[in-house]
């Protein structure tokens, strides 16, 4: 029995590392601040690459949500958090977001329109390279920064 009880917890502690987001609302992946009652928006899997074009359509990010009785406010998007989803063809992004990490949207070839928030003030670099879609881009009057190449290989 004990060596059911070590094989279970080794199991359990593979199993959980291979997530890199703590929850799943409205078929969103985020990490949570537990502490601070925050969260930002992530891929599914271990990594970037583990489930590429998870995303597709229309998608609405909120301000926050509710999970496990707790109000979490979406505070930023993570890198790569939309890699390569060229199924992705508009993002709204929420009032609380204040950041949008490198190559947040990456290669989402699909995505064709774009509106950030004014709480939004800083863009990551590469953000929307390989976007050659992306038509409308209505970016907040609150960013006072954007990387470099944020916007390459868009026609």
């Amino acid at each position: 029995m004990k060596r059911f009880y070590t094989l279970l917890i080794l199991y359990l502690g593979i199993f959980s590392t291979l997530m890199a987001h703590d929850a799943v609302v409205d078929g969103i992946y985020y990490n949570l601040d537990t502490t601070n009652k925050t969260a930002a928006v992530t891929f599914r899997g271990e990594d970037h690459k583990s489930y590429y074009g998870e995303y597709a359509g229309s998608i609405t990010i909120p301000a926050s949500f509710i999970y496990n009785s707790g109000i979490y406010r979406v505070i930023s998007i993570d890198n790569w958090a939309f890699y390569n989803c060229d199924g992705l063809t508009s993002v709204d992004v929420g009032n609380n977001v204040t950041s949008i990490g490198a190559k947040a949207f990456y290669n989402c070839i699909g995505l064709t329109s774009v509106t950030i928030p004014n709480s939004v003030v800083s863009i990551s670099d590469s953000v929307f390279e390989g976007c050659v879609g992306l038509s409308s881009v209505t970016i907040g009057n609150s960013v006072t920064s954007i990387g470099s190449s944020a916007f390459e290989n868009c026609k």
